[in-house]
């Protein structure tokens, strides 16, 4: 009778520590953090549960929680379709395919903090590109005041950076369609419409339970590219739930800064474990069903 060998968990122990060290450690701290009220971290009186009755119980969660769900929801209901889209168009076996791909993907490497700038510097009435253009369509110099206008810019710079990435994982799903399931669909005479559906759309399945995962979890907690573009303005119109666990720390409100922290990570464990029973079921189902 063979023994099993435990020689492949001494390669998955660094990755463990690591992720340890960067993760579970400042977890534990952070929920530590959230039962007490700190005046300095040497100076902290027990609270219990007080910081979490606060926050649930207060006006201001809800709002946020209600911003930052809105957003996610524009958010995917405008990258996924359009991702799709743009994955379709791209050539599969051509020499363009490497250049789309390249073209697609610049705005994946342009640094978080680095993106409010530049379209900041495009919105500039003086200096940019979008300041003098836009004002011709009707566009508001002091669009900084206005509700809509504010939104726009936020939902707009997040979707030119971040589309890129349904795109990616998009095409690589459909670069696995076999050309014989292609070439069957043509013989039947189904339109494009028909392969989409059928054909297209099931090897996509698990690719866009992911992509929708990745882009709900970072458009909910969005903070380094939106508030530097209004810091939560105007009126509170773009204070989102990181932003305003933001201004928690900014204030030093340790304690309910850590509890807010508690609930937003819960919030979205709970969405990616939804999320992975969703991809479960959809793995149980058969191909032929699932199409």
């Amino acid at each position: 009778m063979k023994t099993r060998s435990n020689v492949g968990w001494a390669f998955v122990l660094p990755a463990v520590l690591v992720l340890g060290l960067v993760g579970l450690i400042p977890l534990i701290t952070v929920v530590n953090y959230s039962f007490f009220e700190i005046f300095i971290l040497d100076s902290r009186f027990w609270v219990g549960t007080e910081w979490y009755s606060e926050i649930i119980s207060s006006g201001r969660f809800w709002a946020s929680f209600g911003r930052s769900t809105l957003f996610s929801a524009l958010i995917l209901t405008i990258q996924i379709p359009l991702g799709i889209a743009i994955a379709l168009c791209i050539p599969q076996r051509k020499f363009w395919v490497g250049v789309s791909l390249c073209v697609v993907a610049l705005p994946l490497l342009v640094p978080w903090n680095m993106v409010p700038s530049l379209w900041l510097s495009l919105l500039n009435p003086d200096t940019g590109l979008l300041g003098r253009i836009l004002p011709t369509f009707g566009w508001p110099a002091d669009w900084k005041f206005s509700v809509v206008p504010t939104w726009l810019v936020i939902i707009v710079m997040d979707v030119w950076h971040w589309t890129s990435l349904v795109v990616i994982l998009c095409y690589s799903a459909l670069t696995t369609v076999p050309a014989a399931h292609y070439q069957a669909a043509a013989i039947d005479g189904a339109g494009p419409w028909q392969v989409f559906r059928f054909i297209q759309l099931p090897k996509l399945y698990n690719v866009l339970l992911m992509a929708i995962l990745l882009r709900f979890m970072d458009s909910f907690m969005i903070y380094t590219e939106a508030f530097p573009i209004n810091a939560g303005g105007p009126n509170g119109a773009t204070m989102f739930l990181a932003v305003d666990l933001g201004e928690e720390i900014k204030a030093f409100n340790y304690g309910p800064s850590a509890a807010r922290s508690v609930l937003y990570f819960m919030i979205v464990l709970t969405v990616a474990w939804m999320f992975s029973k969703a991809q479960g079921k959809l793995d149980d189902v058969p191909p032929e069903k699932a199409a």
